[in-house]
């Protein structure tokens, strides 16, 4: 029996030694597969992560400012893109196939649905709704969160110096889609017109692009844009999302920065992109 077990001691020794190198191996995999949960953004240019070289940035470019790990905010949105083309281009395949179980999607389509072009047109009452009830539906699918965002404001006021929210069937439908799937609602397009009538007509053109000529080679002309913003503009409407992320008792709420600090970043004007 002795020499039975000393005889089997080399392949004992051999299979641990597998054993244990197939554990170093599994190991770099299972750190991937266990990352930090994350927050997927969709949407357009209002949204969209823009070259540090262009002084237009997105609200959602500036969302990592108020979370404690600012490398859990997963930007996707894309300039331009409307709910069709974001699915056409397949940059909602890209999305949806890095989506794991515990993530959260924040969704903010509508402006560019409403373009004249048939590449990013949509129906409010069709394919709109479809393709929102679609994100949502295979979002739940890979045991992630969906979060549906209604668009933000445009910055328009009347000769009689009034702010103007024109009605929207997208804002509408949004609205809709969100209570009838039972998903939390960000309200953003409610937010940015509150935001914008506070500033006044002069004031609230400080969220916006609004260029002299010669000041940047992206607009050699200079800008008058009332629907993109500059920096300090998104980082103002990226607080309003974290306004709305606590309102609604996300549990994305616990990744976010305290109140205290999120003010005082407000406070100074950190523009700085993440």
């Amino acid at each position: 029996m002795i020499v039975k077990t000393c005889s089997m001691r080399p392949r004992m020794l051999q299979i641990l030694g597998i054993l244990f190198i197939g554990t170093l191996l599994a190991s770099p995999v299972r750190a991937a597969e266990e990352r930090p949960p994350k927050v997927f953004l969709i949407g357009g240019s209002t949204m969209a992560t823009f070259p540090a070289t262009r002084p237009v940035v997105g609200w959602g470019q500036m969302l990592p400012t108020f979370f404690k790990n600012p490398a859990q905010v997963d930007n996707r949105a894309k300039s331009g893109r409307s709910s069709k083309s974001f699915i056409d281009q397949g940059l909602w395949t890209e999305v949806i196939n890095d989506i794991r179980a515990g993530d959260f999607l924040i969704m903010c389509f509508g402006t560019n649905d409403s373009a004249n072009d048939l590449l990013r047109r949509t129906d409010p009452r069709t394919d709109f709704r479809t393709n929102l009830e679609r994100f949502v539906r295979e979002t739940r699918a890979k045991g992630a969160t969906p979060i549906i965002a209604t668009s933000v404001a445009r910055r328009v006021w009347d000769d009689k110096g009034q702010f103007v929210e024109p009605p929207s069937d997208y804002v509408v439908v949004t609205r809709e889609v969100a209570e009838r799937e039972k998903t939390p609602l960000m309200e953003m397009r409610g937010k940015t017109v509150e935001l914008e009538r506070s500033l006044g007509i002069e004031g609230s053109r400080g969220l916006h692009l609004y260029l002299e000529p010669g000041k940047s080679d992206w607009y050699p002309n200079g800008a008058k844009d009332d629907t993109h913003y500059c920096a300090a503009g998104a980082l103002r409407v990226a607080e309003l999302a974290v306004q709305e992320i606590r309102r609604l008792r996300l549990p994305i709420a616990d990744w976010l920065i305290a109140p205290e600090a999120a003010a005082a970043k407000m406070k100074t004007g950190a523009t700085a992109r993440p």
